[in-house]
């Protein structure tokens, strides 16, 4: 692949050990581990929910850690990691905490990435929220922000990770949200691509407060059939990207949003899953995330992108290198140059997340 040069900021991987740290899918984990079969084969007794979600339930049930991390990066030139918060289980109002403490005392730097900022999670409508982000910025100070697991899908067989779909708009949420303005900290929105409304909303509530859409919005089912109903024609995969396409634009009309060019081989947006150690081909890959990119450079421009590899979660589906080449290949193909490539890749991740030279 040719980056001209560009050294990069992965500005999405997660972190986890469902083993020393509590996980929502610890308990899984554990219980998958004293079953007498492979992890692998266990996983797929996973309800469907989550083996669409998640392409290989397995990649849940194990660690993964830097030297992990380091491995599925090879000889890519990644400078830095962003490390963004997922699925933390402690009890206490404060815990969430835990997970950016837990973070922070891993072996980045020694012969891995740095760890250059972290998002932690949370939730604007709890109570004590203002105390959970004091805690989270005591734990380290690489913290840059907060993300709320606020995706909820209407069809019933898709995975949802909110209670209700309008859990944005909800006035406990709104009173919250302005504390991060307060703390001078970013939100990271993680939502399906019906929600992406719901975040302009917030964009137009809040312009002080800088708003980060992950994965292009996530639009399940906009390459093959998830769920009981979702993306299961090709006649309804259309009417999907044409929503996506359509409230995408009028998101970016917020100057306080930048994008995400990242989670666009989730399992969830209906990718074939090969098998493992086969990762799907850079010109397959191309073919299906090459429109989205190009509409996110035509609306939010190559100044507002920022590339991450969303590992391990698309790791069932395609390499990290596979993932980098597509998305240089179609910046490429869609005018950009090494200026598009270095902001995509580095630069946008470096001035959103406040990153210095002594941390990438």
């Amino acid at each position: 692949m040719d980056l001209a040069g560009t050294r990069i900021i992965d500005a999405h991987i997660h972190q986890w050990d469902p083993f020393a740290t509590p996980r929502i899918f610890s308990g899984t984990a554990k219980l998958f581990r004293l079953l007498p079969v492979p992890v692998g084969a266990a996983a797929w007794l996973a309800p469907r929910c989550d083996r669409e979600f998640s392409g290989d339930p397995g990649v849940f049930l194990s660690p993964y850690l830097p030297a992990d991390y380091r491995s599925d990066a090879g000889d890519l030139p990644v400078d830095g990691i962003v490390h963004i918060e997922v699925g933390w289980a402690g009890k206490g109002p404060n815990d969430k905490a835990g997970e950016t403490r837990w973070v922070a005392s891993l072996p980045f730097g020694v012969d891995t990435p740095r760890l250059a900022a972290i998002i932690g999670g949370g939730d604007p409508a709890a109570a004590g929220f203002p105390d959970l982000l004091d805690a989270h910025r005591s734990a380290s100070p690489l913290v840059r922000g907060i993300r709320t697991m606020a995706a909820h899908h209407p069809d019933p067989g898709v995975r949802s990770f909110a209670k209700a779909e309008n859990h944005l708009g909800s006035p406990a949420f709104l009173d919250g949200f302005a504390q991060l303005a307060e703390h001078e900290l970013s939100f990271e929105a993680w939502v399906y691509s019906h929600q992406l409304p719901a975040v302009a909303e917030l964009a137009k509530r809040y312009p002080q407060v800088p708003i980060v859409l992950n994965h292009l919005g996530t639009p399940a089912g906009i390459f093959g059939a998830v769920g009981k109903h979702t993306g299961t024609n090709p006649s309804l995969r259309r009417e999907l990207f044409v929503r996506w396409r359509d409230d995408l634009a009028a998101l970016a009309t917020h100057p306080s949003v930048v994008a995400k060019v990242s989670g666009l081989t989730m399992p969830i947006l209906g990718h074939p899953v090969p098998p493992r150690g086969a990762p799907t081909p850079v010109p397959v890959l191309l073919d299906r995330i090459g429109p989205m990119l190009e509409h996110a450079m035509d609306v939010f421009g190559a100044d507002r992108l920022l590339w991450g590899s969303n590992y391990p979660v698309d790791r069932p589906i395609t390499s990290i290198a596979n993932s980098v080449e597509a998305v240089a290949a179609a910046v490429t193909g869609h005018g950009g140059g090494p200026a598009e490539l270095a902001r995509i890749f580095r630069d946008n991740a470096r001035r959103v997340y406040r990153i210095d030279d002594e941390n990438a």
